[in-house]
């Protein structure tokens, strides 16, 4: 009975979870002050606004591609609230419409419609591969198991909570590095349909903060996502399949 109610409880934040994660890890830049300025001037609201035009159809043709299952209508948002840091993410809204957001503080960070390209195509793969629900389902497992193991060492409810809420964590973060290499190479394979260059885009990883290989990091060092984004051309080049 009391391993039951504990599962419950863990099954219970998974729900929860499942209802409140509704993002994937957002893109995220150098604060303003670091970003770099060699690069040449920050790309402009009419110049996010072109490649939007030209890159959604291309999104939606993808999608349609490869999974047809899922809304492939993309709703793009430009967040200019103040005080918002650079980045860039995925969701969902209550419908299973795919939403992308940028925020103007990313656009004053980049430098060329490619780099917007290459973001925008980076956060609709994590749509078209469908890795918000698959990172739900691992969180909601991780939660159960974290509750179990809670229950059976003999915790007491606070130290349950606690544990149940670091396996959810650990279980959506497992594959998020992994997500994130797919999603660049799926967006690098966007960008290149929408005819821009991946290449000359993925100069951002090496304008941006490394986030190296950290335990539990939800993102993958910079020089692995380049040398991703290099195979992914070097295929399409060859017409390997993406």
């Amino acid at each position: 009975m009391q391993i039951s109610r504990y599962l419950r409880k863990g099954a219970a934040f998974g729900v929860i979870l499942l209802l409140s994660a509704c993002q994937m890890a957002p893109v995220v830049m150098a604060p303003p002050q670091q970003a770099a300025t060699a690069q040449g001037p920050a790309v402009t609201r009419a110049q996010f606004g072109a490649v939007v035009a030209r890159m959604r159809p291309v999104a939606t043709q993808v999608c349609r591609e490869r999974s047809p299952q899922l809304d492939c209508n993309f709703n793009v948002i430009l967040d200019d609230r103040p005080g918002q840091p650079p980045n860039a993410f995925h969701t969902r809204d209550e419908n299973g419409r795919p939403i992308i957001a940028f925020t103007e503080a990313l656009l004053r960070d980049l430098r060329s419609a490619d780099e917007i390209a290459l973001i925008f195509g980076h956060e609709a793969a994590h749509h078209i591969a469908d890795h918000l629900p698959r990172m739900q389902n691992q969180a909601m497992t991780g939660a159960i198991l974290g509750g179990l193991v809670a229950t059976l060492s003999g915790a007491d409810q606070t130290t349950t909570q606690r544990i149940v809420n670091a396996s959810a964590t650990v279980g959506a973060r497992r594959y998020s590095k992994a997500f994130e290499l797919e999603a660049d190479r799926i967006g690098a394979y966007i960008a290149a349909r929408g005819r821009y260059d991946p290449l000359a885009a993925a100069d951002l990883f090496r304008r941006i903060p490394d986030p190296g290989n950290q335990f539990l990091g939800t993102h993958p060092p910079n020089g692995e996502r380049l040398r991703e984004i290099e195979r992914t051309v070097a295929d399409m080049a060859a017409g390997r399949p993406i």
